[in-house]
């Protein structure tokens, strides 16, 4: 919703030069959304799906915070201002999204390397 958000404003901003990242994400999240829902995840077995979701949160972070800083800092109208405060909240939700994914990443290897030499020492 965020990511709609940001885009319509870059579209009524003079800033429309920075509304395809803020669409990307949202086409992005709305893939893994209907993915997830109707579990695409589990058919597809080769993908390992929450990697895939941190990298988008990842990376939507970094975008979003650097065309933020260009938006508030060099366009005047009123829309790019309130794209830009919008693009810092998203910065912030993202890197909170891609700190619980990477905890979860983290407890899943390790789970995952405390159980291989156990099987290695059974063969």
């Amino acid at each position: 919703v965020l990511s709609f958000i940001i885009f319509i404003c870059y579209i009524a901003s003079v800033a429309t030069s920075f509304m395809m990242a803020p669409l990307l994400e949202f086409l992005l999240a709305l893939f893994l959304c209907f993915a997830y829902a109707s579990k695409l995840n589990e058919k597809f077995k080769g993908l390992y799906w929450p990697l895939m979701d941190f990298l988008r949160c990842v990376t939507a972070a970094i975008i979003y915070f650097a065309i933020s800083i260009a938006a508030v800092s060099k366009y005047n109208d009123g829309a790019s201002k309130a794209a830009g405060v919008f693009g810092f909240v998203a910065t912030i939700a993202y890197a909170i999204d891609f700190y619980i994914i990477f905890n979860n990443l983290v407890t899943f290897l390790k789970q995952g390397s405390s159980d291989s030499p156990e099987g290695r020492k059974s063969e």
